[in-house]
């Protein structure tokens, strides 16, 4: 059976007392800080229930506390047991000061350091040290002491991806990046986002649910040599001559002693105080090291894709496109003919159409399949509870996307299900105009994607609505559907969008306890006219093609070129995946890209 969450909390505060600590901080993180976690390394499900992407949990002696963001306002209430945790949000609580005010001088805060970053365990070691509060390393994690039924890591060997799809050998990606290390007067930089190692070695793996990596961290020095930390039985036949000279494979558990050894060498170490975790580099700069603070080199030049991966990933959408509408085309005979099928039946019919396609790996994430209400949850999954039914008169939300060897897709449609109200159709045209005015943007080289984040909200804004995330994400090529460093949004981290970049355009509208609507595409950067006075623009393609519903479009609310760029874009859209489609699927796909 398992444990309640009372009694793990119980055997969580008995190793917390053994080890003199008042409060323990979890957060949804492990040594690799992505955003995506494996089954073994899921510590604040374990000990709350929470099934979200983003959340911290604060255990004290008589108390506890779950803040999460905006997106699970209302899923971290349905899944965790309000006796024992308080709930608040993350933005307007931050968890650190809020902690401060709960505890007295001379108390101590337990944190591993392997799952936090630098930067947060400065900043909390002096918001608490103000109130004269100890922030303390544990040796041993409480959450792992009290985790009996701990799943077993997996060993699943990887995959030497080619470059046909990476249009780059990995020794050439890492002389690159080690030449960027020594402008920066390093000697080696420490590297722990998975997808910056694989991209680095051309390597991916099944560690992770949807997230094509293999755990391990590493180091990389200035003349292109690494060291790969890492279960050296998931490393495939023929990895050294794939990858070229220079790359060794460590036993994981031996990365301290590295470390160290940077630290004894007295070399200067880069280190990403955002991307890398706090063990890493405080082990690195205790034992003799200089540590820079930088962002870590892999990022940027990972998202600025080449030729061959742009190639791919054009390749790659046109093929999930199909699939999408013939999902699409399914979907809409069954709700003809009275089938309304639950949510779960209807994530695995698409993933059904995906799988059959060429270069098919896996899903790029767990599916987003919302029936009504559900979908005002813009993260919601229905294996978190009983999937829903589709009724009459509703709308139907699916979020979903794909990892091929040549690409990775994500898209989300919003689908009339029988006759949409004019409330539906009114939201569903503020959200798509936003999309449309971001896809049809022309900017200047340097702008950063907060700048461009208000476009997208404009029309909502105007008539009091908004909605409570981001715009837009970057996303890997066969890798991260969630990637670094640009991004979209409000709180936009200022990296500025270059050629070669893959977003997302995905605004929404979310009606809590009644409908979500959501319409996103993915974009890439390109560079094509020069701007007045010797300036240089850049504008956006759209990758995935895919009709939007024409049924929940109030056209009335549309301009004449938001109707000519519909137009436009459903044309490409039938020319596109004409070849791929026959039959009732192509005379579906002839009409649901109709001119308006």
């Amino acid at each position: 059976m398992p444990q309640a969450i009372e009694q793990k909390l119980a055997t969580i505060r008995a190793h917390m007392d053994a080890a003199n600590l008042d409060a323990f901080i979890v957060p949804r993180a492990d040594e690799y800080l992505g955003e995506y976690v494996p089954a073994h390394n899921e510590r604040l499900l374990w000990c709350s229930d929470f099934t979200g992407s983003a959340g911290t949990v604060i255990i004290l002696k008589d108390r506890a506390a779950i803040f999460t963001d905006g997106r699970y306002t209302i899923q971290v209430k349905q899944q965790v047991n309000g006796e024992c945790f308080e709930f608040y949000h993350l933005i307007d609580t931050p968890h650190v000061a809020w902690l401060s005010e709960q505890l007295s001088a001379n108390a101590n805060v337990g944190y591993d350091a392997k799952v936090h970053n630098l930067n947060w365990h400065n900043a909390s070691k002096k918001t608490l040290a103000d109130k004269q509060i100890n922030l303390v390393a544990v040796n041993a994690n409480p959450i792992d002491l009290s985790w009996s039924d701990r799943p077993t890591p997996t060993e699943n060997v990887g995959l030497l991806l080619d470059e046909q799809y990476t249009g780059q050998s990995s020794l050439e990606k890492r002389q690159q990046i080690g030449v960027d290390i020594a402008k920066q007067g390093a000697d080696a930089v420490i590297i722990s986002a998975l997808d910056s190692i694989a991209w680095l070695l051309n390597i991916r793996g099944k560690d992770i649910h949807c997230f094509c990596v293999i755990l391990g961290s590493a180091v990389l020095r200035k003349d292109g040599s690494m060291t790969f930390f890492t279960n050296p039985a998931k490393i495939p036949a023929g990895f050294h001559e794939h990858v070229g000279a220079g790359v060794v494979i460590i036993e994981e558990a031996q990365a301290t002693a590295t470390y160290q050894a940077l630290g004894e060498q007295q070399l200067q170490v880069l280190a990403d105080p955002e991307a890398s975790n706090a063990f890493s580099q405080l082990t690195t700069q205790q034992a003799g090291a200089t540590l820079i603070a930088g962002n870590d080199p892999v990022a940027l030049p990972k998202a600025c894709k080449n030729a061959v991966e742009l190639a791919g990933m054009r390749a790659s959408h046109i093929r999930d496109g199909a699939s999408e509408v013939r999902f699409l085309h399914w979907l809409e005979t069954e709700v003809a003919a009275g089938r309304l099928h639950d949510e779960a039946y209807l994530s695995d019919k698409l993933t059904g159409f995906r799988a059959s396609n060429e270069n098919f790996v896996e899903l790029s994430f767990d599916t987003i399949s919302a029936a009504g209400a559900n979908a005002a949850m813009c993260h919601y999954n229905h294996n978190n509870g009983v999937p829903a039914q589709l009724s009459m008169d509703s709308i139907y939300l699916v979020d979903s996307g794909a990892q091929y060897l040549d690409g990775t897709t994500d898209i989300t449609r919003t689908v009339a299900i029988g006759s949409p109200s004019a409330e539906h159709k009114k939201m569903f045209t503020l959200v798509l105009k936003g999309h449309i005015a971001l896809a049809n943007m022309k900017f200047p080289a340097g702008t950063n994607g907060g700048q461009l984040d208000s476009l997208a909200r404009q029309f909502l804004w105007q008539q009091g609505y908004d909605y409570d995330h981001g715009t837009g994400h970057g996303v890997g090529c066969f890798l991260n559907v969630h990637e670094g460093p640009h991004r979209i949004g409000k709180n936009s981290n200022g990296v500025a969008l270059e050629p070669g970049m893959v977003v997302s355009n995905e605004p929404g509208y979310y009606k809590q306890d009644e409908y979500g609507i959501r319409c996103e595409n993915l974009i890439y950067v390109v560079a094509k006219d020069n701007g007045n006075d010797g300036n240089i623009f850049y504008e956006f393609e759209t990758l995935t093609l895919v009709p939007f519903d024409l049924h929940l479009i109030d056209q009335q609310l549309l301009s004449q070129d938001e109707v000519n760029w519909i137009n436009a874009y459903h044309a490409r859209v039938c020319d596109e995946l004409s070849p791929l489609l026959a039959g009732a699927d192509l005379h579906w796909l002839s009409q649901a890209t109709r001119t308006i």
